[in-house]
């Protein structure tokens, strides 16, 4: 028989004050979120001084804990607003910080005495050595850098001190590069990635191709470079290092995006392959067991910038898992329900990150660059009226009356719910609800929740 000493910490993404309520309603134990600036998702909605106050304090009431990221490398001319900041929110009671720069460390020591000190992914800790030197100089808890596998989680978990924690993302988007220090974004556009600008180039439709130095020497003087054939608009294999339609031996290669045949990426290449193409989203579902069993502190969710609807979703299909596996290790078995509910959020192409594979292997880069698109949230119950049976909502999306929907509910999903007549708030009848956040109703013959989710079917 199996005997779990912790259930792990859930940590939801909480891009603003709606998809802090919807992360806290449908189970997390934690969330973490950043105020305007120094944080690494500046398109996220985000939170002004007073919105993280607030913030905080209901998270505090509904027994969750906050967790500020501050995990950008700031510059020189930035600190004096970054001090700034964290003595604004030095008050606040903000459970944890987030941080990857070591003068950031510093101001949070000196300024924020009862947060805890959390070790950014930024920091790209990838080893026990590494997270035994952070928690000398203070970290509570380690965010353990993606690339790492099941086995060396383990390893690092066997080799520091237990009461040091360790963090790690179990779903949403992966960044191709050391841990998200992505040049990518800057080199394109000029959108610094650490800066939370991310135009997410990784995600564009990419090419191969021979760089345009191909088919010169280095003096300039041949139209043959230093292969044994000329291959000047050739297309290479890089797995097969660099051979393809009888051209060996070129090492020139450049990454071409569709809209900007101009602006070319040099693509070196090593022993261990090439680490910066569209990455699949992780999605650890079918192995909450491992995961627990590896000893890891807190499951991440990844999303600040993902919906309200996207919080909720996947924060309720994780706490279902992990409460049935702490509940009942020997008889868990987990349910395939739970990975279609997470196909109906936007996502890319699955896969188990680096749990499994090293960086070095294919098979977490996604063969098509979009999206797939998640199942439309129509609206948010607001309040039921047992009496008369009537659902108050409010609207995210166009809502048809005589329409088959589904709800969500913390603990359950999917529920089929047919909406009849519609009516708005002065109880006339109407067609449809086509205005954003516009209050309507509907008989409902069964029981809903403030907070519960509809979506289309």
């Amino acid at each position: 028989m199996k005997h779990l000493l912790f259930a792990p910490e859930l940590l939801s993404p909480a891009g603003s004050p709606d998809k802090l309520r919807a992360a806290i309603l449908y189970g997390a134990d934690a969330v973490y979120l950043a105020g305007d600036d120094f944080g690494m998702r500046a398109a996220a909605g985000n939170f002004t001084l007073d919105e993280l106050e607030t913030a905080v304090e209901y998270a505090h009431e509904h027994d969750v804990r906050v967790h500020l990221t501050l995990n950008t490398l700031p510059h020189s001319d930035e600190y004096p607003k970054l001090v700034e900041f964290v003595k604004a929110v030095s008050g606040f009671g903000i459970d944890a910080v987030i941080a990857a720069d070591l003068g950031v460390m510093a101001l949070v020591r000196e300024y924020m005495l009862t947060s805890e000190l959390h070790i950014s992914t930024q920091a790209s800790a990838v080893s026990a050595a590494a997270c035994n030197e952070w928690h000398k100089l203070g970290a509570k808890r380690i965010v353990l850098a993606r690339e790492l596998t099941l086995d060396e989680i383990k390893y690092i978990r066997q080799n520091t001190p237990p009461e040091l924690e360790l963090e790690c993302f179990i779903h949403g988007s992966m960044c191709i590069s050391y841990s998200g220090r992505c040049l990518l974004s800057q080199h394109f556009v000029g959108r610094d990635a650490n800066r939370g600008r991310c135009a997410q180039p990784c995600r564009w439709n990419m090419s191969f191709g021979a760089s345009a130095a191909c088919g010169e020497s280095e003096n300039g003087g041949s139209d043959k470079c230093d292969c044994s054939k000329t291959c000047a608009g050739s297309a290479f294999d890089l797995t097969r290092g660099g051979e393809s339609d009888g051209y060996e031996g070129c090492a020139k290669f450049e990454l071409v995006e569709e809209k900007r045949p101009d602006n070319r990426v040099p693509v070196f290449e090593n022993d261990f392959g090439t680490f910066f193409l569209s990455s699949k989203d992780t999605c650890m579902i079918e192995h909450i067991p491992e995961l627990i069993d590896a000893g890891i502190s807190s499951f991440k969710i990844e999303g600040r910038m993902k919906s309200e609807y996207y919080a909720a979703v996947v924060t309720n299909v994780y706490r279902m898992a992990i409460d049935a596996y702490v509940r009942d290790p020997d008889g868990y078995r987990y349910d395939p329900a739970w990975l279609r509910e997470l196909e109906s959020v936007s996502h890319r192409e699955y896969a188990t990150g680096y749990y499994f594979a090293k960086p070095n292997e294919d098979a977490n880069t996604a063969k098509t660059p979009g999206y797939m698109k998640e199942k439309a949230y129509l609206c948010r119950v607001e309040e039921y009226d047992k009496n008369r049976g009537l659902a108050w909502f409010v609207q995210r999306n166009k809502v048809y009356a005589d329409s088959d929907v589904e709800v969500i509910s913390p603990g359950k999903i999917g529920r089929p719910l047919h909406l009849g007549r519609l009516y708005d708030e002065n109880l006339t009848e109407i067609p449809a609800a086509p205005h954003p956040y516009m209050r309507f109703c509907a008989q409902v013959p069964f029981e809903l929740m403030p907070g519960d989710i509809v979506r289309a079917v």
